[in-house]
C-alpha cells in the first residue's frame, strides 16, 4: 500500500521512519507529475518543496501552528499532507484551488497568491500571539524571488525590531521566481561587489543608509553579501544577527533529517529566525529540469513522459503583443521594456533576446517598476511596462502620483485582463478599468482582436505626455472582428439598418464577438442595434453622446467590475452632455470569483449573450409598454 494513501493529516507523518519519509517524497513527486500533467498547474515549484513541506509538518503542529505560504503556488504538497489528495479537478470548478484556500482546509491560513506579502502576515500573527499570550508558532515560507519585493523588506524591518517575538522565516532559495531570480537582491549585486564600481556605489550610499532606522547600518555593512539566492553572503549570519534575526543555514532542502533539525532549532528559539533552505525547482522530473525558461513553473496539460503539451496552442494575445514589441523596437530606439519577474509570461522574451540592453526585469517589485518607468520617460525614452492586470493594482499610487502627475509617457500593457478563471479570485484582472478611471490624463485602450492589439499599442507609444494603458485577455486570440464604419474615434461593428435604432450596444475589448451575438439575438426580437467598439475607453469619445442620443437605450458590456467601470464612465459622460437616455451596464459583479473555467465564470455571473439579450429585450419592452411586470417570460435581474 503506497505511503501517500495513508496520510490523512500531518500527524500521520510522525510514525514514519526516515527511510519511509524518503519513499513518501518520491511517491509525492510521482503523484504530482501524474496529476498536474492531466490538469495543468504549478508543477516545478511543488516538485522543489517536497522534503521541505514534509519537514515543516513534522516539526510544527498545523493548524495550531500557522504555516503560511507566500504566493501559495508552492502549496500542492501541503494540500496532500493535510488530507487533500483528489487532484482530478485541480483549478477546475468544484475541484481544488491552485492556491491555499480557507474554504478547503483549516490548515490554509491565508489565500495569498500575490507575492512578497507573507512576512507582513507573519509579523501581524506573531504580534497577535504575543498580545494574547498564545504559544502558537508562526512559520512563513517565502521564495527567494519574492524577496525582491519591497514589502518583504518592510516586514523584515518590523520583524527585526522585536527580538523576543517568536517567528520562523523559511527562505526557499531556488534562485527563481518564474525565471531565475535577478535584481538587486540576487546575482547583480553579487557580481557588483567584486568591482571597484560597487565600492564607489557603497561610498555614495553610506550616509543615506546609515540614517535609515533599524536596518540602515547593518544593510550598508552587508550589501556586499546581498544574495545569489541568499547563499552568496560573505557572512549571512552576521547580517541577520545584526538585524535581530537569528540565521540558520544554508540547509539542503532535500535532506529531510537536516531540515527537521534546523526547523526544530528555530522553533525552540525565542525570537525571529531565518532558516535558509536550498532547493531545486522541478526536482526529480527531467523535462522540468531541462526547461531553462521557468522549470515548468506553470503548465497546461502535458504528456507526463516527455513534458510536451498535449495540444498545440494557437496564437494568443500575449504572443501578438510580444511580436509587435520586437517590431516597434526595430523602428524606435527609444522603446524600452520593463517586466516584474515575468519576462516570458508577459511576452517580452523575444524583445529581450533582440534588444538585451533595452529590457529591465525589476523583480517582484511593481511599485518600483512604475516609478523607474517614470524616470526612463523623463530621461527621454518610452518605457513599456508589461504586467498582469491583477498586479497593476499593487502600483496604483505610482501610476497616479509618479507617472500621471508628472505627465510621463509610459505605456502599461496589462495581460490577463478580465475573467481569467482557473487561477481564482486573486488573478482575475477585473479592477483595472475601474481604478484607472480616476487617474487624470491617463488613456486606456481595450483591443478587440490581434489587429487592434498591434494598432493600439502603436497608438499608445506615440503618446509622450501622459500614461497609456493597453489591456487584453488571457489565452487564444480569436479571428479579426472587422469594423463597418467609424464614428469619431470609435469603430462601428454593426449598423442598425434604420434611422431610428433601438439599442446602442457598446462593446469593450475582447467581448466584441459576444456583443455581435447579442445584436443578432435582439434582431430576432425585432430590436434594432448599433454595435460600437470605443477602442479607447478612457477618455470617453466625444462622439459617444451624440451617437447615444440617436438611440432609445444604451447598453455597455465589459470584462471588468461594473463598479466604476467603463459603463459608469459613459453614463457620467452622457449626463454631463445632457443626454437623457436609459443606460444599462453589464460587467463583473463586485465580489471575488471562485476558480473555474472562463466560460463557467462568465455563465455564473450572467455575462453571456443569451443572458444579456434577455435583459435588454425586457428593457426595450418596458419602453414600448409591452412589459407589465412579473410573467413567465420575465427576464432575470442583473446578477450582483
Amino acid at each position: 500500500m503506497p505511503l501517500l494513501t495513508r496520510i490523512r493529516g500531518p500527524r500521520d507523518l510522525d510514525r514514519l521512519s526516515l527511510e519511509q519519509l524518503d519513499q513518501l517524497a518520491e511517491e509525492i513527486r510521482t503523484f504530482l507529475v501524474d496529476a498536474v500533467s492531466k490538469t495543468g498547474g504549478h508543477l516545478g515549484p511543488n516538485l522543489g518543496v517536497v522534503e521541505l513541506t514534509i519537514a515543516l509538518h513534522r516539526v510544527f503542529d498545523s493548524p495550531k501552528d500557522k504555516v503560511l505560504w507566500d504566493t501559495g503556488h508552492q502549496s500542492y504538497v501541503h494540500k496532500l499532507l493535510t488530507g487533500r489528495q483528489d487532484f482530478s479537478r485541480l483549478k477546475m470548478k468544484g475541484g481544488l484551488s491552485g492556491y491555499p484556500s480557507q474554504a478547503e482546509s483549516e490548515h490554509d491560513v491565508i489565500e495569498n497568491s500575490h507575492a512578497s506579502t507573507v512576512l507582513g502576515w507573519a509579523d501581524g500573527l506573531a504580534k497577535a500571539n504575543q498580545i494574547q499570550k498564545r504559544d502558537d508558532h508562526v512559520v512563513a515560507v517565502i521564495g527567494d524571488g519574492a524577496l525582491t519585493g519591497g514589502m518583504a523588506w518592510e516586514a523584515l524591518n518590523n520583524i527585526a525590531d522585536a527580538k523576543d517575538r517568536p517567528l520562523v522565516i523559511v527562505v526557499n532559495d531556488n534562485e527563481r521566481s518564474y525565471a531565475p531570480t535577478i535584481g538587486g537582491l540576487a546575482n547583480h549585486l553579487a557580481t557588483l561587489r567584486t568591482t571597484d564600481g560597487y565600492e564607489r556605489f557603497l561610498a555614495r550610499g553610506k550616509d543615506l543608509l546609515e540614517r535609515t532606522p533599524v536596518v540602515g547600518k547593518p544593510l550598508y555593512e552587508t550589501l556586499h553579501g546581498a544574495k545569489k539566492g541568499l547563499k552568496d553572503f560573505i557572512a549571512p549570519q552576521g547580517m541577520f544577527e545584526d538585524l535581530g534575526l537569528k540565521y540558520v543555514g544554508p540547509i539542503d532542502g532535500h535532506d529531510i533529517e537536516a531540515m527537521e533539525s534546523a526547523l526544530a532549532r528555530a522553533k525552540r528559539f525565542g525570537g525571529p529566525v531565518i532558516v535558509h533552505v536550498l532547493t531545486e525547482k522541478g526536482r526529480g522530473y527531467q523535462p522540468a529540469l531541462q526547461d531553462e525558461a521557468d522549470r515548468f513553473h506553470g503548465i497546461g496539460p502535458i504528456h507526463p513522459d516527455t513534458g510536451l503539451p498535449i495540444k498545440a496552442s494557437g496564437a494568443d494575445w500575449t504572443s501578438v503583443f510580444g511580436d509587435e514589441m520586437v517590431q516597434l523596437g526595430k523602428e524606435r530606439k527609444d522603446i524600452v521594456a520593463i517586466t516584474a519577474a515575468m519576462l516570458q509570461p508577459v511576452g517580452l522574451k523575444k524583445f529581450a533576446d533582440t534588444f538585451p540592453d533595452r529590457i529591465y526585469d525589476v523583480g517582484i517589485a511593481e511599485q518600483h517598476g512604475a516609478v523607474s518607468a517614470a524616470g526612463l520617460a523623463t530621461g527621454g525614452l518610452h518605457p513599456v511596462f508589461a504586467v498582469y492586470a491583477t498586479f497593476l493594482n499593487r502600483a496604483f499610487d505610482q501610476v497616479l502620483m509618479d507617472v500621471a502627475l508628472h505627465k510621463c509617457g509610459v505605456t502599461f500593457v496589462l495581460d490577463r485582463a478580465g475573467v481569467t478563471g482557473t487561477d481564482g479570485a486573486s488573478h482575475n484582472g477585473m479592477w483595472d478599468m475601474s481604478i484607472l478611471q480616476v487617474v487624470p490624463g491617463l488613456r486606456l485602450a481595450a483591443p478587440r482582436d490581434a489587429d487592434q492589439v498591434r494598432a493600439q499599442l502603436r497608438e499608445a507609444v506615440k503618446v509622450d505626455d501622459a500614461p497609456t494603458v493597453v489591456r487584453f485577455s488571457k489565452g487564444a486570440v480569436g479571428p479579426a472582428v472587422p469594423a463597418v464604419g467609424r464614428v469619431g474615434g470609435m469603430d462601428v461593428l454593426r449598423e442598425p439598418g434604420t434611422d431610428t435604432p433601438d439599442v446602442l450596444l457598446v462593446s469593450v475589448g475582447a467581448l466584441a464577438p459576444m456583443c455581435l451575438e447579442i445584436a443578432s439575438l435582439l434582431d430576432k426580437q425585432g430590436i434594432t442595434t448599433t454595435v460600437v467598439d470605443p477602442r479607447w475607453v478612457k477618455p470617453v469619445d466625444e462622439a459617444m453622446a451624440p451617437l447615444a442620443e440617436r438611440h432609445r437605450v444604451v447598453v455597455t458590456v465589459e470584462d471588468n467590475s461594473r463598479v466604476g467601470g467603463v459603463g459608469s464612465a459613459i453614463a457620467q459622460a452622457l449626463r454631463d452632455a445632457g443626454v437623457d437616455v436609459p443606460l444599462r451596464d453589464f460587467g463583473i459583479p463586485p465580489r471575488f470569483l471562485d476558480h473555474a473555467s472562463r466560460a463557467e465564470v462568465m455563465a455564473e455571473i450572467g455575462l453571456t449573450a443569451p443572458d444579456i439579450a434577455r435583459q435588454v429585450t425586457g428593457l426595450v419592452s418596458k419602453l414600448d409598454g409591452k412589459y407589465s411586470g412579473a410573467t413567465a417570460e420575465e427576464p432575470e435581474p442583473a446578477r450582483d
